[in-house]
């Protein structure tokens, strides 16, 4: 899926305060083009699924009691449609094993798209390789040009270096440069910096 393509979620959770606010958030989601569908009740998903086949649900697995993963599947012989667990209060990690990813409510904006992103594979079919990197992909390959640690770009980016590690991960899969030389060269050559800013030994 290319970073532009509209991407449909379905937001199912019988609480009105996470739902909206993870709808609210999903529509600031940057580099991200989201249309959202918000699920009130067991009926409401059915109505949604026969009528909108969403591209991704995000459901609390305390949906109306016990949301059914495996009865919801074969019900819709879902293949292409990814499920992730809307997880609003600490749960046995068993319970949630089946779900294609898992979004928590202290999830930030970063780890949000990052995890979208993931399970749609967005950008991998664009042609230029520039494209697919996200602005804040470019600013942590200027600082890792810079010669910048991990932790120094956490600090200038107000980010986790947790954080810093999967964009770096993310732009390796990406761009397919494994050596923070190639990356420099990289960088250069499509004007992601400046000559003069290069900090690092070729």
């Amino acid at each position: 899926m290319k970073s532009q393509e509209t991407i449909h979620i379905a937001v199912a959770d019988t609480s009105i305060i996470v739902r909206s606010g993870m709808v609210a958030v999903l529509k600031r989601l940057p580099d991200l083009n989201i249309q959202t569908i918000e699920v009130t009740s067991k009926e409401g998903l059915q109505h949604c699924m026969d009528a909108h086949r969403p591209d991704l649900l995000i459901v609390s697995p305390q949906f109306e009691g016990w949301f059914d993963l495996d009865g919801f599947k074969q019900t819709y012989g879902v293949h292409e449609l990814k499920v992730v667990a809307l997880v609003s209060v600490v749960m046995d990690a068993n319970q949630l094993k089946d779900y294609d990813e898992q979004i928590n409510l202290f999830d930030d904006v970063e780890k949000l798209t990052q995890k979208i992103s993931s399970l749609m594979n967005v950008a991998e079919e664009d042609e230029n390789e520039l494209d697919t990197l996200s602005q804040r992909e470019k600013e942590i390959i200027g600082c890792v040009v810079r010669g910048m640690t991990n932790k120094e770009i956490a600090e200038k980016l107000f980010i986790s270096v947790h954080t810093v590690i999967t964009h770096r991960r993310n732009i390796t899969r990406k761009l397919q440069i494994h050596s923070a030389a190639g990356l420099t060269i990289y960088a250069i050559v499509n004007k992601v910096v400046e000559l003069g800013e290069v900090k690092m030994n070729l």
